[in-house]
């Protein structure tokens, strides 16, 4: 399919040109809400064991997955106002509400302010979330938007690895205020992220999709222009609105068609199934679950926390390195086959280590759950979770992006929420290892939906993605797509 002749001079410019070094930069600032999400969700992990409030099940729950609820209120609170105000201004306000909140977080003096701040932190990260990949898939070139928009997924895999970096600095040079300053510093070292964040994200161009559909044309020619297209004249950006409205009669009344909500439906649950097959458990809980495993009986609190920091962080290592890889195949081989790949890794590796973690003992022990939580994790990185948020900021039509990415970001947030907040008991009534079996079989169900109901959607224009949506209800074979 191709578009209208007077859109190309706009808008398929963008999706036909190579990115530049520009575009790069861009896009790791629109992702700085995933490393501050990596970061800020996983410092908890560290800090848990010296946190001075008596907290324990659901409560603990609460106090690791808090900043999730609030992540879902601020995706759905973020969508509409990014849809009305654009993109940028919401990633500005972002940054300033995630550095407030980290700060809140170091200068805690009671559990429930800590659990405010933790909350307000999610609200910015909610919202970053909803926005970025959405903000990204409007300016990126058609073949390299799945590789732009897995920046996303990479940037918390960094996030989460600095966390337990700076924690294990922390922790192993002041071992003696661990308790007292060190769990705060950890906490609320965010900020610095977060405020030059603030400074730089003011400098970043709008959407030009965002401008035209808000009849903003000569703002629309300074993005072009500082998105590296020049010579688009005032004339092709208005050719450009006229037949964007003469190709959309009626969008404005039935923006959300059938193949808009399906395509809602089906990013929602990709981003359940991404969620509730486990990926979080190891990366929140890390230092606080495999501590004991791993430092021996006779080991101070200390010793344990850093122990278990230090497996930790080998394990976001890994998920640095297997996202590259993710980054490199989702424009080569698709969004489709890279999930059930990726799936299938997650359903060996969670039985690896579960049969680790039931059935062997000391050093034989140690190492099958290394391998089956570092390939478990890897699995993941490669095929699940960049995908997800590519699909998020690409299936929807400009006119909605907005609001359809923030309900599917909310469903992402609610569901990592439910998992964390009830995993302290479910892991009390099975074990480990019988939740990592778990896991294994929520994985085999994600690829049984992800081939009868995901299409592909590489190498398409966004205006063109909801469509592969539209036929896919009127086709009898759920997984085909349109022909290119």
């Amino acid at each position: 399919m191709t578009q209208p002749a007077a859109i190309r001079n706009v808008l398929t410019t963008l999706d036909e040109r190579p990115p530049t070094s520009f575009y790069w930069q861009l896009t790791l600032l629109a992702t700085l809400g995933g490393f501050l999400f990596g970061y800020d969700t996983s410092n908890i992990g560290s800090a848990l064991n010296f946190v001075p409030y008596d907290l324990h099940g659901l409560a603990q729950g609460y106090l690791v997955s808090g900043a999730s609820l609030g992540a879902a209120a601020g995706a759905i609170l973020g969508g509409p106002t990014a849809d009305r105000f654009g993109r940028k201004t919401l990633l500005i306000t972002d940054a300033g509400i995630y550095a407030a909140g980290s700060i809140l977080s170091a200068v805690t003096w009671h559990a429930s302010v800590l659990l405010i701040a933790r909350t307000l932190i999610g609200l910015a990260i909610g919202a970053d979330s909803a926005i970025a990949t959405a903000y990204i898939a409007e300016y990126a070139p058609k073949n390299r938007r799945g590789s732009l928009a897995l920046l996303q997924q990479w940037m918390i895999t960094v996030g989460i690895l600095v966390a337990y970096i700076v924690a294990l600095i922390i922790f192993t040079a002041f071992p003696g205020s661990a308790a007292t300053v060190g769990w705060r510093l950890v906490l609320g070292l965010g900020a610095v992220p977060a405020l030059i964040g603030l400074a730089l994200r003011t400098q970043m161009p709008e959407s030009p999709r965002w401008l035209l559909r808000h009849g903003r044309y000569e703002d629309v020619q300074k993005a072009m222009t500082a998105l590296g297209v020049d010579g688009v004249s005032i004339g092709d950006v208005h050719r450009a609105a006229a037949a964007i409205e003469r190709a959309g009669q009626g969008a404005a009344r039935r923006a959300w068609t059938p193949g808009v909500r399906r395509a809602l439906v089906v990013v929602s649950v990709f981003f359940i199934f991404q969620q509730i097959t486990g990926i979080n458990v190891p990366l929140y809980y890390g230092p606080h679950l495999l501590g004991p495993i791993f430092s021996g009986a006779h080991a101070s609190l200390v010793q344990t926390t850093v122990a278990g920091v230090e497996v930790t962080l080998i394990m976001t290592a890994v998920n640095v390195a297997a996202t590259y890889l993710g980054f490199r195949w989702i424009d080569k081989f698709g969004r489709r086959w890279l999930a059930i790949g990726g799936y299938t890794g997650m359903i060996t590796f969670a039985l690896v280590s579960a049969l680790g973690l039931a059935f062997l003992s000391g050093t034989a022990r140690l190492v099958v759950i290394m391998i089956g939580l570092d390939f478990f994790i890897a699995s993941f990185a490669v095929g699940v979770g960049g995908t997800g948020w590519t699909l998020q900021g690409e299936v929807f039509p400009t006119a909605v992006r907005g609001q359809a990415a923030a309900i599917a970001a909310a469903v992402d947030w609610l569901a990592n929420f439910a998992l964390i907040m009830v995993f302290p008991v479910w892991q009390n009534a099975i074990s480990l290892g019988g939740v990592m079996v778990c896991f294994a079989a929520l994985a085999l169900a994600a690829i049984a939906f992800v081939y009868w109901f995901l299409p592909e959607t590489k190498g398409l224009p966004v205006e063109e993605i909801v469509r592969v949506f539209e036929q896919q209800k009127r086709l009898r074979h759920p997984s085909s797509t349109v022909r290119q």
